[in-house]
C-alpha cells in the first residue's frame, strides 16, 4: 500500500495511487495543508498572518464542497459505489468543515477566551482533520478511478463477445457486418486503453501495455485477411491454423490489458520479469560497495551465491551457438576474473572483521571493492558488445528481406518444396532473432526496455510460424488474390518487427553510453573515468534527510511535470522534429534534477545539480530560438501567442542561469539555491508543457495549408498510402492503436466479394 503523495509518507491513506492524473489532483491539496500544518510553533500571531491562516483554510473548505460535489454526483450514477464513494465523501466534507472552524481565527483572543480550538491551540487536532481529509480525498479520486477501469473493462468485454462472433461466421456477407461493429468497437478500446496508458505512474505498466496495444494493432489486420482466407478457402488446413494463431494472440493482448489496469493476473501470483545480467550486476555492485558504510550489511556467503548466479546467466551467451569461438573465450576469462576478485574481496573482508587495524584493513577493503566491481563492470561491457553486435549483424543480414520475396514467389507458384526448403532457412532466423532477443533483455539497462525486448522475441516467436503457415496457403491456392493479401500482410508485419528492433538497438545502446535512463535521462555530467581529477578537486556538498524532505513536494511537483512533457511530445507526429528532441532533453535534465530531490540519480552534489541547471538553461534559450524562428510562419493572433509564451521561457531560463552562476556559502544559503534552481527549473517545464500542444496544432496547420493546393486524388492516394507501421516507428498515433487503419480495414470490405 501506498502513502499519499505529501512528501515523507505522514499521510498514509492506506489506497494505491497508480495513475498519475490522480496524483496531480492531490497535489494542490497537499500544498495548502502543509501550509497549515507546518507552521512555527511560536508564529507571531499578526493581523496579517491570521487574515493568511483563515484564507488558506477558507479555500481547502470551498474547493473540498465543490469535490465533494462531484464525488457523490459520480455515486450517483454508479449504484455499485455509492455506498463507498458516500462515506468517503462525508468524511471528506467532515475533515474539510473541521479545517475550516480550526482556521476561523479572525478573533483570535476571544476564540481563546471561549475555550474553542484553532490551529495555533491544537495542532494535533490540525493532523487529524488534515490526515483525514487527504485520506478521504484520496479514496474518492481512487473510486473514481475505478470507473475508468470499468469502462476498459467494459469495452474489452464486448470487443470478447464480438469476436468469437467473428471466429465463428461462414458466410462473406456475415463477416462483413460483424466485423463493421468489431472495427468500431476497437476503436473505442484504443482510446481508453491509450489515455490509461499515458497515465499510470509506472514505467514497467507503460511497457507492457505499450506492448499489448502494439499486439493489438497489428494483429487487426492480420484478422481481418486471415478471415477472409479461411472463408474463401474453407477445406484449407494452413489457412486454419493461420487464422487460429492470430485469435489466440489478440485473447492474450486482451487479458493483458486487463491484468494491467486491474493489477492483477489471472493465474493468481503476478509473474515476475526474469532477472536480467544487468540488474544482476547492478545489484551485485550495490552490496558490495556498501561494505564502504558497513562490513556487516551482508554476508560474505550472499555476495558469492550472487555472483555465481550471475556467472550461470551468462551461459545464455557462452552455450549459443552463434556466439563466436573469441568471444565465448573472452567472457569466460572475464568471469573467472570476476570470480578471483570476488574471492579475494571475501577474504580482504573476513580479514576485516577480525583485524583490530581498522584503518588498514579499510584501506585494503577499498582496494579490494574496486577492482571486483571493474571487473563486474567489464564483464557488462562484454557482454554488452556480444548482444548488440550480434543483433547489428541480424539487422543487416535480413535488411533486404530475401528469404520473404522468396517464399512469396514460392508460394505464388504454386512450388510447395520450395516453400518447405524457405520456410527451414526463416525458422533458423527467427531462431537467431529469437535468441537475440534474449540476450539484449539480458543487457537493455532498464526495466521497461526488457520488456520491449520480451514482447520482441515472443513476435518473432509467433509471426514466423505464420509466415510459413499463409505460405503454404498460397502454395495450394496460388491464383487466390486473399492469400496473397494474407502472406503480404504477415510478412509486413515480419518487417515492421525487425525496424522496431532497431529502433530499440538504438535505445539500449542509448543508456549503456549515458544518453538516456530509466526515464531518458539526460548526462550533461562528465562519465566516470573522465576528467575525474578535476571532479575530486572541487568541495561539494550533499543534502541531507531534514533537507531532502523539505524539498520533497518541489521535486515531486517537477517530476510531475517532466511526465506531462514526455506524454506531449508522444503526440507530435514528427519526433525527430527539432523542438521535440529538444524538449525530451530538457524533461531528461529535469528528471534527473528530481532523483537529485531524494538523493538518487547521477547528480550527487549540490555541484552537480548547479551545473545541470546551467545546462538545461542553455537547452531552454535554444528552445527559445526554434520557437521565435517558427512564429515567423505565423499569422499576427498565433504568433502574438507562441512570442509571449517564448519570452516568458526566456525569462524563466535566464532566471535559472542567474541562480545556477551565483556563488554561495553556508550550508543555508546552497540549500536556498538549490530550492530556487528546482523552482525555476519546474518553472521552465510549466511553460514547455502549455507550449507543446499549441505547437503542434499550429505545425500541422502550417503544413495543412501548404498542402492544399495539391488536388483531392493526390491526397487520398497519400492518405491511404500511410502504412500502419510507418505511424508506429515514427511514434504517431498514441492516443489509439490502428485508429487509421482500422477505418481503412472497414473500407477495404466493400471490396471483399470481388476478392
Amino acid at each position: 500500500m501506498a502513502s499519499s503523495p505529501c512528501g515523507g509518507g505522514n499521510f498514509d491513506c492506506g489506497l494505491q495511487i497508480q495513475t498519475r492524473s490522480v496524483e496531480q489532483t492531490l497535489i494542490p491539496l497537499v500544498s495548502q495543508i502543509t501550509t497549515l500544518i507546518n507552521h512555527k510553533d511560536k508564529l507571531k500571531k499578526t493581523e496579517k498572518t491570521l487574515r493568511a491562516v483563515q484564507r488558506v483554510g477558507q479555500a481547502v473548505s470551498v474547493a473540498v464542497g465543490r469535490f465533494v460535489a462531484v464525488g457523490e454526483a459520480i455515486a450517483a450514477e454508479n449504484e455499485d459505489l455509492r455506498d463507498e464513494m458516500g462515506l468517503a465523501c462525508f468524511e471528506a466534507r467532515r475533515a474539510g468543515t473541521a479545517i475550516a472552524q480550526l482556521t476561523d481565527v479572525s478573533g483570535l483572543e476571544q476564540c481563546e477566551g471561549d475555550g474553542r480550538s484553532t490551529v495555533f491551540s491544537d495542532r494535533t487536532g490540525m493532523v487529524k482533520a488534515a490526515r483525514m481529509l487527504l485520506s478521504s480525498v484520496t479514496k474518492v479520486l481512487v473510486l473514481a478511478d475505478c470507473i475508468v477501469i470499468k469502462q476498459i473493462i467494459s469495452s474489452r468485454n464486448k470487443v470478447l463477445v464480438t469476436l468469437e462472433q467473428l471466429e465463428r461466421v461462414s458466410t462473406f456477407q456475415e463477416f462483413v457486418q460483424i466485423f463493421s461493429q468489431f472495427g468500431n468497437e476497437m476503436v473505442e478500446f484504443a482510446h481508453l486503453t491509450g489515455d490509461r496508458q499515458n497515465d499510470l505512474k509506472d514505467e514497467k505498466k507503460r511497457a507492457r501495455m505499450a506492448a499489448a496495444r502494439a499486439v493489438l494493432e497489428k494483429c487487426t489486420m492480420m484478422l481481418l485477411t486471415a478471415s477472409k482466407t479461411c472463408l474463401r478457402h474453407p477445406d484449407c488446413e494452413s489457412a486454419r491454423i493461420n487464422k487460429e494463431a492470430v485469435f489466440q494472440r489478440m485473447r492474450l493482448a486482451l487479458e493483458q490489458v486487463i491484468e494491467i489496469v486491474t493489477d492483477t493476473r489471472s493465474g493468481g501470483e503476478a509473474k515476475a520479469l526474469p532477472v536480467s545480467i544487468y540488474a544482476g550486476i547492478k545489484d551485485f555492485k550495490v552490496k558490495v560497495e556498501c561494505l564502504r558504510d558497513s562490513l556487516y550489511c551482508v554476508s560474505c556467503e550472499a555476495v558469492a551465491a550472487q555472483l555465481e548466479a550471475l556467472v550461470e546467466k551468462t551461459e545464455d551467451f557462452t552455450d549459443s551457438a552463434y556466439t563466436r569461438h573469441e568471444q565465448r573465450e573472452t567472457i569466460i576469462q572475464l568471469c573467472q576474473i570476476t570470480r578471483q576478485e570476488t574471492k579475494q574481496l571475501i577474504n580482504t573482508w573476513r580479514h576485516a572483521q577480525q583485524s583490530l587495524k581498522a584503518k588498514e584493513a579499510t584501506d585494503e577493503m577499498e582496494l579490494s571493492i574496486l577492482k571486483t566491481c571493474q571487473s563486474v563492470s567489464d564483464l557488462r561491457r562484454e557482454l554488452h558488445r556480444v548482444a548488440v553486435g550480434r543483433a547489428t549483424e541480424l539487422l543487416k543480414l535480413h535488411s533486404d528481406h530475401l528469404v520473404l520475396q522468396a517464399l512469396k514467389a514460392s508460394g505464388g507458384d504454386g512450388n510447395l518444396e520450395a516453400v518447405a526448403d524457405y520456410a527451414g532457412t526463416l525458422t533458423e532466423h527467427k531462431e537467431q532473432l529469437v535468441e537475440t532477443c534474449r540476450l539484449l533483455c539480458h543487457v537493455s539497462g532498464t526495466e521497461p526496455l526488457e520488456i520491449t525486448c520480451i514482447h520482441a522475441e515472443e513476435t518473432f516467436r509467433v509471426i514466423g510460424p505464420q509466415i510459413i503457415s499463409a505460405a503454404q496457403t498460397l502454395a495450394l491456392h496460388p491464383t487466390s488474390k486473399i492469400a496473397k493479401e494474407n502472406l503480404d500482410v504477415f510478412c509486413e508485419a515480419w518487417e515492421s518487427q525487425l525496424c522496431d528492433m532497431a529502433i530499440l538497438l538504438k535505445e539500449i545502446n542509448d543508456v549503456f553510453e549515458g544518453r538516456r535512463g530509466d526515464k531518458k535521462t539526460y548526462l550533461s555530467l562528465p562519465r566516470p573515468g573522465k576528467h575525474s581529477v578535476s571532479l575530486k578537486t572541487v568541495k561539494a556538498a550533499k543534502l541531507d534527510a531534514e533537507e531532502q524532505t523539505s524539498i520533497a513536494k518541489l521535486g515531486l511537483e517537477l517530476c510531475l511535470l517532466t511526465s506531462d512533457v514526455d506524454s506531449e511530445v508522444e503526440r507530435w507526429d514528427e519526433q525527430d522534429h527539432q523542438m521535440v528532441r529538444l524538449c525530451q532533453i530538457t524533461s531528461s535534465m529535469a528528471y534527473s534534477m528530481y532523483l537529485f530531490t531524494r538523493g538518487e540519480g547521477l547528480l550527487k552534489t549540490t555541484l552537480d545539480l548547479f551545473h545541470q541547471a546551467e545546462v538545461l538553461s542553455d537547452q531552454g534559450l535554444q528552445l527559445c530560438h526554434i520557437l521565435h524562428s517558427l512564429s515567423t510562419q505565423l499569422l499576427d493572433e498565433d504568433r502574438i501567442l507562441v512570442l509571449s509564451e517564448t519570452e516568458k521561457l526566456s525569462d524563466a531560463c535566464q532566471q535559472l542561469q542567474v541562480c545556477a552562476k551565483t556563488p554561495v556559502q553556508g550550508k543555508s544559503a546552497i540549500f536556498q539555491k538549490v530550492d530556487s534552481s528546482i523552482q525555476n527549473a519546474k518553472d521552465i517545464l510549466t511553460v514547455v508543457v502549455y507550449l507543446l500542444p499549441i505547437c503542434n496544432k499550429l505545425i500541422r496547420k502550417c503544413k495543412s495549408e501548404c498542402s492544399c493546393v495539391a488536388s483531392p486524388q493526390h491526397r487520398r492516394e497519400k492518405r491511404l498510402n500511410t502504412t500502419v507501421s510507418e505511424e508506429t516507428l515514427n511514434g504517431k498515433g498514441s492516443n489509439g492503436f490502428g485508429v487509421k487503419s482500422l477505418e481503412q480495414h472497414m473500407a477495404s470490405l466493400s471490396f471483399l466479394e470481388s476478392k
